[in-house]
């Protein structure tokens, strides 16, 4: 019959912090939908409960299960229910968009105007005739679309052929050879310490990192800070 109970109140407390958190908003749950606040918070608290409960150790030990399991049957559900998932996580509201200001969604999102402008200070935008567009997002961050003529250049907008990058290949790391990424790149360790001459490294110890770029045969060598 404990069992029972433990089983009713834990899912009871996963419905009334879930509830709870729904009204307070995606303020409070910044990078966190809502499910992964509530049970989090929750499991860390039915842990610290587990550690110290010396006389009924297996009711902590069983609410900490059923919050595992519920959290894994949401997030089953909520993938095979995409409408279901908006309504647990919540959908992203527009603030601010060509010039005008959404007061009534801030007031969904739970926003006061100031609290929106300090949202835009942190994203580097002072003042909001840079904003195209802001949309306060489902994990409480706020995602900004600057003016097209406040957006930095990059190399199509003035027409500049850049090549294209490929991933580096890592040579040294903790002060070994990578002989084994040496072979892949057709690269000898004889190349490798005339290398490493070149920049000032009589051996490879002391390096922490030195990566080849295949795109233009250059090595980027990190050595350790001394002191």
């Amino acid at each position: 019959m404990d069992i029972i109970k433990v089983i009713l109140t834990s899912v009871l407390s996963v419905a009334a912090l879930f509830a709870v958190t729904k009204v307070m908003g995606h303020k409070q749950v910044a990078q966190f939908d809502f499910f992964d606040y509530v049970s989090g918070i929750t499991i860390g608290s039915i842990g610290a409960e587990l550690a110290t409960e010396l006389e009924e150790p297996h009711k902590p030990l069983i609410a900490l299960f059923v919050y595992g399991i519920v959290s894994v049957a949401l997030i089953y559900v909520t993938n095979k229910f995409p409408r279901l998932r908006k309504f647990i996580n919540g959908s992203p509201f527009v603030l601010f968009d060509k010039g005008k200001i959404y007061r009534e969604n801030m007031t969904k999102a739970k926003l006061d105007f100031s609290e929106f402008l300090l949202l835009c200070r942190t994203q580097g935008y002072f003042d909001l005739d840079e904003i195209e567009t802001a949309v306060f997002e489902q994990n409480g961050k706020l995602s900004v679309l600057p003016k097209a003529d406040k957006r930095p250049v990059t190399p199509s907008d003035i027409d500049l052929d850049v090549g294209k990058n490929r991933v580096g290949i890592e040579f040294i790391a903790d002060g070994r050879v990578l002989g084994r990424n040496l072979k892949r790149a057709g690269i000898d360790e004889k190349w490798l310490k005339n290398e490493l001459k070149k920049q000032g490294f009589s051996s490879e110890s002391g390096i922490m990192l030195a990566v080849f770029h295949p795109e233009d045969g250059s090595l980027s060598i990190y050595a350790e800070a001394e002191g």
